[in-house]
């Protein structure tokens, strides 16, 4: 890796960060300046433009939950192991960013704003609900789940259910929300089984 991708992988670490704890409009050229101690000139150098800046930190962020999330848990056996594999390492990515998920705070703060940035947060939404679903069909096929459920139900359901445990963990600051967690997903899975 050269140097100058480095400092664009630091770079995008950084925004990354800052775009979980303040959310991705409140990350600009200027802040992320003063946040790696680099000039403006050299932040706008790796990026071009806000909006460009914002769209690499959500590719980044792609990326990072793919190595840390995705990839480990396929290596997991499939059906229902591999379903709790994927939500055990989803809460531990968004609990290892001081403010969470980018994603869900990213979602919110850009669902009604129509532009590239959006356009790039619905793709992998999109994406990810389609890699939920296909967890399912890896189920069926492993014999966990009943024949020919609704996988786009389920992607629904799991999703759902992540989306409520990052608010009552971080907005409520649920003490019990792990307990809660692992109730409400082994009766979703039981639904299906």
């Amino acid at each position: 890796m050269t140097k100058g991708m480095d400092t664009r992988n630091n770079i995008l670490e950084a925004g990354l960060e800052m775009a979980s704890q303040f959310g991705l409009e409140d990350v600009t050229i200027g802040n992320l300046a003063k946040t790696m101690d680099m000039s403006k000139s050299g932040i706008f150098g790796h990026f071009q433009s806000k909006e460009n800046l914002q769209i690499m930190i959500i590719d980044y962020a792609v990326q990072q939950f793919t190595e840390t999330v995705v990839i480990p848990s396929l290596k997991i056996e499939r059906g229902i192991p591999r379903i709790k594999a994927m939500v055990e390492k989803w809460i531990e990515w968004g609990n290892s960013l001081k403010g969470g998920c980018i994603f869900v705070s990213a979602s919110a703060e850009f669902s009604d704003r129509p532009g590239p940035v959006r356009d790039a947060l619905l793709a992998y939404q999109t994406s990810w609900l389609d890699s939920l679903a296909k967890l399912a069909d890896s189920a069926m096929t492993a014999g966990d789940f009943k024949p020919n459920v609704d996988t786009k139900q389920f992607a629904f359901e799991l999703y759902s259910l992540l989306l409520g445990f990052h608010y009552y963990h971080r907005m409520l600051k649920d003490e019990k929300i792990q307990e809660k967690e692992e109730k409400a997903l082994d009766r979703l899975i039981k639904n299906y089984t």
